[in-house]
């Protein structure tokens, strides 16, 4: 054989390998898995959350050659349930969704995938997740879902506020008198309500306790449910099942709440409105916007003060008769069951729930359902806010909710929600301080029966 065909050979097999590898990039690249990512069903929306996600996809991506992670991220909170079942109904269901709460997961239930199996084949280790959160997430001999995070119900307050007005800082412990006037009172939804007044001002400088304050130039309010919903706020007078035995329940408690609300809303003017957390004052986001002494709301709420000036810190919540019930919310991701890929599904999940739980937990505010974070979540949170002193009151507020929990289940879940959604926009609307409150609640229970009836024929 002459050098020129031996040239000849060579060239073609260097070639040819040159083709088959070629082509075999080019099939290891068409067998990449896309793993899409739902947000927006629970928290997740806000910008500083969403630089968050979008690094965790960066790093998750750098990681894990065999997966490409995309994220979905609804416009907001409200919007979400219905892209979510837009994608669903047309066919193109996300493999994963979260973080999400117990009331976002039975909006569409039915709709999660066992990941019983999925945990086996990866060794998924569950015992650093407390065993009756775990429980909590079974449905039959299928597990739906593993604890991620918890959002115990805590007092936010704002220091500066609080000194302008003279008066004492809430209790960092339950069972903590409060001192007013110098003397020594329960901390109650009472007392709450009566500094609360006093830290609601108008353009004058008139607080809601005086004769001359103007209630249609509030310039800063004592108290607010913040982000709340019926349910959540009802459970912080006392826990309760909606429906028994298939009979639709509000309670005296939850009456006496909507009452305790209608007044604060509309006689005493101290918790903003509709209209007024709309303002250009609280723009939507009250307790950051440093006009709001006091907001009673879950531990997530953490992810959304970076714009607070003032100094602010954590404090128990008020009792109601004599006890505490202080709301919890539980959020984790879930998998479609309508995956084509539930092994790379889990790797994702694994990835969440592991190597970046640190970053996702403190751009959520959220609290570790396994107790081994918990320490460095604290201590996360603490370089970011300085001014908070009382962390200890995150832990101590775990025990203080009560079941059942305020998003438990009920027969026409969603529609029911609705309707005790359309019930607080009422409330809190223009139009509230003209309602009849328990005719109205009389109003809501006959709807709400109405819906429970149905859904049993």
């Amino acid at each position: 054989m002459n050098k020129s065909v031996r040239k000849l050979l060579l060239l073609a097999l260097v070639l040819t390998t040159a083709l088959m590898m070629s082509n075999g990039l080019r099939v290891a690249k068409a067998e990449k898995v896309t793993i899409t990512w739902f947000v927006g069903l629970g928290t997740g929306t806000n910008k500083d959350q969403i630089d968050v996600q979008n690094k965790v996809v960066e790093k998750f991506n750098a990681s894990h050659p065999d997966i490409e992670l995309k994220i979905n991220i609804a416009a907001n909170n409200q919007a979400a349930p219905a892209a979510l079942g837009t994608l669903i109904a047309g066919g193109d269901a996300p493999d994963i969704v979260g973080p999400q709460g117990v009331s976002g997961a039975l909006k569409f239930e039915g709709e999660w995938l066992d990941l019983t199996p999925l945990i086996e084949k990866a060794k998924f280790d569950l015992s650093p997740y407390p065993k009756n959160l775990v429980d909590s997430y079974r449905d039959g001999n299928a597990l739906l879902g593993i604890p991620w995070a918890i959002y115990p119900g805590v007092l936010y307050y704002n220091k500066d506020l609080f000194d302008d007005a003279g008066l004492a800082y809430p209790p960092a412990k339950f069972g903590e008198k409060y001192k007013l006037d110098g003397k020594e009172v329960p901390w109650s939804y009472d007392t709450v309500a009566e500094i609360a007044k006093r830290l609601t001002v108008d353009a004058n400088g008139n607080d809601a306790t005086s004769d001359k304050f103007d209630p249609t130039k509030i310039v800063q309010w004592g108290f607010n449910d913040q982000w709340g919903t019926t349910r959540n706020e009802w459970h912080t007078f006392g826990a309760a099942p909606l429906v028994v035995d298939g009979k639709v329940q509000i309670t005296d408690a939850w009456r006496a709440r909507t009452h305790w609300m209608w007044d604060g809303l509309w006689k005493y003017h101290f918790i903003p409105n509709n209209s007024q957390q709309q303002s250009q004052i609280l723009n939507g986001n009250e307790f950051a916007s440093g006009k709001l002494a006091m907001a009673r709301t879950m531990l997530w709420y953490t992810c959304c003060l970076a714009d607070l000036k003032a100094k602010w810190d954590l404090g128990v919540q008020p009792e109601y008769k004599g006890v505490v019930s202080a709301p919890i919310d539980l959020d984790n991701f879930r998998i479609d069951k309508n995956t084509k890929h539930p092994q790379e599904a889990f790797t994702v999940l694994s990835y969440f729930y592991n190597e970046a739980a640190i970053d996702l937990l403190n751009a959520y505010g959220a609290f570790p359902a396994r107790p081994d974070l918990q320490k460095a979540a604290i201590e996360a949170k603490a370089k970011l806010y300085p001014s908070v002193q009382n962390w200890d009151v995150v832990t101590i507020s775990i025990d203080k909710a009560q079941a059942p929990h305020h998003e438990s289940g009920y027969p026409n879940y969603n529609k029911g929600q609705t309707r005790l959604d359309d019930f607080r926009a009422l409330l809190f609307g223009d139009n509230g301080k003209n309602m009849d409150v328990d005719k109205e609640l009389d109003k809501l229970q006959a709807d709400l029966q109405a819906l429970v009836d149905q859904a049993k024929k």
